[in-house]
C-alpha cells in the first residue's frame, strides 16, 4: 500500500516527454514517487484529492538569500552599489545567528506556502540556516558568502568558514541539506581566493555558488582591474565549469555566451530583483537558444521583496518580451521549465528532483484552479506562468512528507515565527542605528 496517492488532478509532469495529464494520479511511497500516470488504483495511508487541482514538481529557487527576509522593505528604490554599501552590508555587520536562523524560518514558511521546495543560498551563519531548513522540511543547497577582498588573511578566514559548513551540512536532514562554496563575486574576491574554491570544491566534490556580471558598474570594474569582462576573467584564470552555478549573467557578450555554454557554467536568472535594481535585463532567449539550461531565482527578499517563484515566472516570461520587444521570446513551457527541471539541472540534482517521474523524490506541489483569476481555464500551463499567484498553493509535499495541506502548514508555528522575526528585524535596525 502507498503512503500517498493524489488522484484525479490535473498532472503537468515536466518529464523528457513534457507528459501532461488531463485527469491523472501521483502515487507515492517514502520519499519517492512510485506511479505518475492515468490509471492508479489501489490504496493509500493518505489520499488526497486532487480535483480542480494542478499537480506539477516542487519549484526549484535556484538562487537566493534566505535570511534576507528580515531586510525586506528597509532599503528600496537605491541603485545596487549604493543600496549594498550604505544599508545592506553595514546592516549585515550587526547580523547575529539567531537573526540568521529566524528570517531562515520565516524564508523557509514563505516558501512552504508558495510552492517552492528546494533551493540555493548564499549568506551568512550557514549553520543556523540549515537548522531551519531541516526543521522546516525543505530541500536546499547551502552555501556560505566568501567575501575576502583581496586580504590573505581574511582569505584564509573566509575559506575556513566555507570548508566548515561544506564538513558540517553535506548531506544533512536525511540528505535534504547539500552544500556549496559562496565566492560572492569577481569583484568581492581575488583571482588567488577564486581558484582555492575551486581546488575545494573539487576536493568535497561539491559545487560553487557565486555571482558574475549582475549590473554595468560591475563589469566595469573587472574590466579596470583584469583587463577582461566578468566571464573572460573568470575563464582566464580556470574557474568556470560546469559546477559553478552564476547568479544574474545580467552583462553577457555573444562571446562570453559561448564561453558559458562551452564551459558548462549554470546561469540563473533574477528578473524581478533585476529589475528593481535597474540592472538590466539578461539575455536569456539566447542563452536558452544556445542550449544553456538557465534556471530562475527570487535572490533576497531585500531586493526583490518576495520569494513568491510564481511570481518570478511571470516576470521572467514578461521582461524578457518586452526587452526582445517579441511576444514569442519567453514562452510559458520555457519558463515553467526554468522553474522547475532547469533549475534541479542547475543544482545537479536532475536525478532527484525537476520533475514527476517514477523513482525521483516526491517534491510535489498541488495549486487550486478554482478561483476567479484562474477561470476560465483553457491553457494550464500559460495560467500558471500568466495568472498563478504563491498563494494558490493548496498542497506542499517535500521528501514524501506533507509540509502544507489547504494551506495549512504542518510543521511551523507561524503566528509564533512571524512575531518573533518582526522583534528581531526591529533589533538588528536598532544595532545598526545605534552603530551609525
Amino acid at each position: 500500500m502507498a503512503d500517498i496517492l493524489i488522484k484525479d488532478g490535473y498532472i503537468i509532469t515536466m518529464d523528457p516527454q513534457r507528459r501532461v495529464f488531463e485527469r491523472g494520479s501521483v502515487e507515492i511511497e517514502g520519499d519517492k514517487i512510485t506511479a505518475v500516470g492515468k490509471d492508479i488504483e489501489g490504496r493509500a495511508d493518505t489520499v488526497i484529492d486532487a480535483r480542480g487541482k494542478v499537480v506539477l514538481p516542487g519549484l526549484v529557487n535556484a538562487h537566493t538569500h534566505l535570511s534576507m527576509t528580515l531586510l525586506r522593505g528597509v532599503a528600496d528604490d537605491m541603485p545596487l552599489m549604493e543600496w549594498l554599501e550604505t544599508k545592506i552590508w553595514p546592516i549585515e555587520k550587526n547580523l547575529t545567528s539567531r537573526d540568521c536562523y529566524l528570517g531562515a524560518l520565516l524564508g523557509c514558511l514563505e516558501m512552504i506556502k508558495s510552492g517552492t521546495t528546494c533551493f540555493a543560498d548564499l549568506y551568512f551563519f550557514m549553520e543556523d540556516v540549515a537548522r531551519a531548513v531541516e526543521e522546516a522540511g525543505l530541500r536546499a543547497m547551502l552555501s556560505y558568502g566568501i567575501i575576502e577582498l583581496g586580504d590573505p588573511k581574511r582569505r584564509e578566514s573566509e575559506l575556513r568558514a566555507g570548508e566548515k559548513l561544506v564538513k558540517t551540512c553535506q548531506g544533512a536532514a536525511g540528505g535534504r541539506i547539500q552544500t556549496m562554496f559562496g565566492p560572492h563575486a569577481a569583484y568581492t574576491c581575488s583571482p588567488e581566493c577564486l581558484m582555492q574554491v575551486k581546488e575545494l570544491a573539487k576536493k568535497y566534490k561539491v559545487r560553487i555558488h557565486t555571482h558574475i556580471s549582475e549590473t554595468q558598474d560591475e563589469v566595469d570594474k573587472i574590466v579596470k582591474k583584469y583587463g577582461k569582462r566578468p566571464v573572460e576573467h573568470l575563464d582566464s584564470i580556470g574557474f568556470l565549469g560546469p559546477e559553478v552555478l552564476a547568479a544574474h549573467c545580467v552583462w553577457l557578450t555573444e562571446r562570453e555566451i559561448a564561453i558559458i555554454r562551452k564551459q558548462g557554467v549554470k546561469p540563473v536568472h533574477n528578473p524581478v530583483s533585476n529589475m528593481k535594481t535597474a540592472s538590466g535585463v539578461a539575455p536569456v532567449p539566447e542563452m536558452l537558444a544556445a542550449g544553456i539550461p538557465v534556471a530562475l531565482g527570487t535572490d533576497g527578499a531585500a531586493s526583490n521583496n518576495a520569494l513568491d517563484m510564481f511570481n518570478e515566472m511571470k516576470f521572467a516570461a514578461l521582461l524578457n518580451k518586452v526587452g526582445k520587444l517579441d511576444p514569442t521570446a519567453m514562452p510559458a513551457k520555457s519558463v515553467l521549465e526554468m522553474a522547475t527541471i532547469n533549475g534541479a539541472i542547475a543544482l545537479g540534482l536532475e536525478d532527484r528532483i525537476g520533475s514527476l517521474e517514477v523513482g525521483k523524490k516526491a517534491d510535489i506541489v498541488l495549486a487550486d484552479l478554482k478561483k476567479p483569476h484562474l477561470a476560465p481555464l483553457h491553457n494550464v500551463m500559460s495560467h500558471l506562468v500568466y495568472s498563478a499567484v504563491g498563494s494558490d498553493v493548496d498542497t506542499t509535499i517535500v521528501d514524501g512528507r506533507i509540509l502544507m495541506r489547504n494551506r495549512r502548514v504542518l510543521g511551523i508555528d507561524e503566528d509564533e515565527v512571524l512575531k518573533q522575526v518582526q522583534a528581531t528585524s526591529d533589533d538588528l535596525l536598532d544595532r545598526w542605528r545605534a552603530e551609525k
